[in-house]
Protein backbone atom coordinates (compact mmCIF):
# COMPACT_ATOMS: atom_id res chain seq x y z
CA UNK A 1 0.00 0.00 0.00
CA UNK A 2 1.39 2.99 -0.92
CA UNK A 3 1.86 5.92 2.41
CA UNK A 4 -0.51 8.72 0.94
CA UNK A 5 -0.17 12.44 2.07
CA UNK A 6 -2.89 14.03 3.44
CA UNK A 7 -2.64 17.61 3.92
CA UNK A 8 -4.73 18.93 6.41
CA UNK A 9 -6.35 15.94 6.31
CA UNK A 10 -7.46 16.08 2.70
CA UNK A 11 -5.88 14.37 -0.32
CA UNK A 12 -7.20 16.59 -4.19
CA UNK A 13 -8.76 14.08 -6.17
CA UNK A 14 -8.35 14.37 -10.18
CA UNK A 15 -11.44 12.75 -12.08
CA UNK A 16 -11.63 11.44 -15.53
CA UNK A 17 -13.48 9.65 -17.68
CA UNK A 18 -11.81 6.00 -17.71
CA UNK A 19 -13.09 5.52 -21.46
CA UNK A 20 -12.02 8.76 -23.12
CA UNK A 21 -9.65 10.53 -20.49
CA UNK A 22 -11.59 13.83 -20.42
CA UNK A 23 -10.72 15.51 -17.62
CA UNK A 24 -14.40 15.66 -14.97
CA UNK A 25 -13.47 17.73 -12.09
CA UNK A 26 -11.09 18.54 -9.36
CA UNK A 27 -12.45 17.71 -5.15
CA UNK A 28 -10.99 16.10 -2.24
CA UNK A 29 -11.02 12.77 -0.02
CA UNK A 30 -10.60 12.95 3.43
CA UNK A 31 -9.51 8.94 4.60
CA UNK A 32 -13.53 7.87 5.29
CA UNK A 33 -14.40 8.99 1.94
CA UNK A 34 -11.35 7.07 0.25
CA UNK A 35 -12.15 3.80 1.97
CA UNK A 36 -16.13 4.21 1.10
CA UNK A 37 -14.98 4.74 -2.64
CA UNK A 38 -12.78 1.62 -2.50
CA UNK A 39 -15.83 -0.34 -0.43
CA UNK A 40 -18.35 0.88 -2.54
CA UNK A 41 -16.66 1.24 -5.96
CA UNK A 42 -18.97 4.84 -5.99
CA UNK A 43 -17.07 7.99 -5.54
CA UNK A 44 -16.91 9.42 -2.22
CA UNK A 45 -15.40 12.94 -1.24
CA UNK A 46 -15.44 15.14 1.53
CA UNK A 47 -16.95 18.37 0.73
CA UNK A 48 -15.01 21.40 2.13
CA UNK A 49 -17.98 24.00 2.49
CA UNK A 50 -20.44 21.30 4.27
CA UNK A 51 -18.06 19.87 6.03
CA UNK A 52 -18.92 16.32 5.21
CA UNK A 53 -18.91 13.48 2.99
CA UNK A 54 -21.07 13.38 0.33
CA UNK A 55 -21.20 10.81 -2.81
CA UNK A 56 -20.87 12.31 -6.03
CA UNK A 57 -24.27 12.11 -6.95
CA UNK A 58 -26.45 11.39 -4.05
CA UNK A 59 -28.71 13.61 -5.16
CA UNK A 60 -28.47 14.29 -8.95
CA UNK A 61 -28.42 10.59 -10.05
CA UNK A 62 -25.54 11.18 -11.83
CA UNK A 63 -22.74 9.02 -9.88
CA UNK A 64 -19.29 8.38 -10.48
CA UNK A 65 -18.63 4.86 -10.84
CA UNK A 66 -14.67 4.37 -9.84
CA UNK A 67 -12.76 1.87 -12.43
CA UNK A 68 -9.79 2.73 -11.02
CA UNK A 69 -7.61 4.73 -8.31
CA UNK A 70 -4.04 5.81 -9.22
CA UNK A 71 -2.00 7.53 -6.55
CA UNK A 72 1.23 10.17 -7.73
CA UNK A 73 4.46 9.44 -7.35
CA UNK A 74 4.65 11.91 -4.38
CA UNK A 75 1.19 10.02 -2.83
CA UNK A 76 -0.34 13.46 -2.62
CA UNK A 77 -3.07 13.38 -5.54
CA UNK A 78 -5.19 10.96 -6.64
CA UNK A 79 -6.59 9.98 -10.22
CA UNK A 80 -10.17 8.51 -9.78
CA UNK A 81 -10.92 6.87 -13.56
CA UNK A 82 -14.30 6.60 -13.46
CA UNK A 83 -17.61 6.04 -15.68
CA UNK A 84 -19.62 8.85 -15.43
CA UNK A 85 -23.61 8.81 -15.35
CA UNK A 86 -24.70 11.83 -16.56
CA UNK A 87 -22.93 14.74 -16.20
CA UNK A 88 -19.72 15.71 -13.70
CA UNK A 89 -20.40 19.45 -12.86
CA UNK A 90 -23.53 21.26 -10.83
CA UNK A 91 -24.12 23.54 -13.61
CA UNK A 92 -25.21 21.16 -16.29
CA UNK A 93 -21.62 20.54 -18.44
CA UNK A 94 -20.77 17.41 -18.69
CA UNK A 95 -17.04 18.72 -16.94
CA UNK A 96 -16.33 21.30 -14.67
CA UNK A 97 -13.68 22.63 -17.54
CA UNK A 98 -16.42 23.79 -19.98
CA UNK A 99 -14.54 27.40 -20.20
CA UNK A 100 -11.14 29.36 -20.44
CA UNK A 101 -9.76 31.95 -17.93
CA UNK A 102 -11.16 34.38 -20.67
CA UNK A 103 -15.35 33.03 -19.96
CA UNK A 104 -15.65 31.51 -23.50
CA UNK A 105 -17.47 28.45 -23.26
CA UNK A 106 -15.92 25.71 -24.86
CA UNK A 107 -18.24 23.00 -24.04
CA UNK A 108 -22.21 23.01 -23.89
CA UNK A 109 -24.17 22.66 -21.17
CA UNK A 110 -25.64 19.16 -21.22
CA UNK A 111 -28.81 20.34 -19.21
CA UNK A 112 -30.93 22.25 -16.75
CA UNK A 113 -29.30 21.93 -13.49
CA UNK A 114 -32.73 22.87 -11.91
CA UNK A 115 -34.45 20.59 -13.53
CA UNK A 116 -32.19 18.25 -11.81
CA UNK A 117 -31.97 19.64 -8.16
CA UNK A 118 -34.71 21.94 -8.33
CA UNK A 119 -33.81 25.85 -7.23
CA UNK A 120 -32.34 26.12 -3.78
CA UNK A 121 -31.21 22.95 -2.97
CA UNK A 122 -27.57 22.22 -2.73
CA UNK A 123 -25.56 20.84 -5.66
CA UNK A 124 -23.34 17.78 -5.72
Amino acid sequence: MIDLKFEGGLIPVVVVEARTREVLMVAYANGEALDLTRRTGYAHYYSRSRKRIWKKGEESGHLQRVVRILADCDGDTLLYEVEQAGVACHTGHRSCFYRTLDGEEISPRVLDPDEVYGRGRRKD
